[in-house]
C-alpha cells in the first residue's frame, strides 16, 4: 500500500460569513470546502470580559456548526473590540460608530479574537489579543471616515486593513488578528490536529 492511500484531505468548513476571513484564509493557501454561518446569540454574559466572550462564542459557533458535521473540521472565530472595560461590537448605526471612534481616539485598545477547531479527533481553543493604538482623530476625520460604508458590520466600527489604516500609530501583535483571523495560530492549530496545509 502506498503512502498516498493514508492522506485523506477532511472536509474544512468555515463557521462565518466573514469575506475578510475567507481571504485571510486564501491568502495561507486554506479554500475552505463549505462556508457555514453560525446563527448564535452574542449578547455578552454578565461580568463577562471581553477575551472571555471572544472564546466563548467561537467556541459556540464551531459547536453549532459540528452538530451536523462528525466526520469535519470546523473552524469557527469571533473578533471582539474593547477599550478600557468597554465592549466596542458591531455598531448598529452611524452614531454609535461616531461614538466608538471618538472613544478610541488618541488610545490604545485590545482586539480579541478567539479560534476554535473541531475535528473528529479532538478540539483546539485559542485567544489571541493585539493591541492598536489610535492617533488623535479629529471630528472631521470621523465624520469622512463614516461616510465611507467601510465601518459597517466591523468590531470597534473600523476596518485596520481599509482607510482606517491612517489612524493607526502602532500595533503590538499580529496584524491579521485585528483583521479578523490571526493566520499563525490558525495554521499551528489545523496542523497540530493533523490537517494538511
Amino acid at each position: 500500500m502506498s503512502n498516498d492511500a493514508h492522506v485523506i484531505k477532511p472536509k474544512l468548513i468555515l463557521a462565518s460569513a466573514s469575506p475578510r476571513r475567507l481571504e485571510l484564509l486564501k491568502q495561507i493557501g486554506i479554500t475552505p470546502d463549505e462556508i457555514s454561518p453560525a446563527d448564535i446569540d452574542e449578547t455578552p454574559l454578565k461580568y463577562e470580559k471581553p477575551r472571555e466572550l471572544a472564546g466563548r462564542l467561537a467556541r459556540e459557533k464551531a459547536a453549532h456548526i459540528a452538530k451536523n458535521h462528525d466526520d469535519a473540521f470546523i473552524l469557527a472565530s469571533d473578533t471582539v473590540v474593547a477599550c478600557g472595560r468597554r465592549l466596542l461590537g458591531k455598531a448598529a448605526d452611524k452614531d454609535e460608530a461616531a461614538k466608538f471612534l471618538k472613544l478610541l481616539s488618541g488610545r490604545r485598545h485590545d482586539v480579541f479574537t478567539g479560534v476554535s477547531i473541531i475535528t473528529p479527533n479532538g478540539i483546539s481553543n485559542r485567544v489571541v489579543k493585539t493591541v492598536v493604538r489610535f492617533k488623535n482623530l479629529s471630528d472631521e476625520e470621523i465624520n469622512d471616515y463614516l461616510s465611507h460604508d467601510e465601518w459597517k458590520g466591523k468590531a470597534g466600527a473600523y476596518a485596520i486593513q481599509g482607510i482606517a489604516a491612517k489612524f493607526i500609530i502602532s500595533i503590538n501583535g499580529s496584524y491579521s488578528n485585528v483583521v479578523g483571523l490571526p493566520l499563525f495560530e490558525v495554521s499551528n492549530m489545523l496542523k497540530g490536529r493533523g490537517f494538511s496545509l
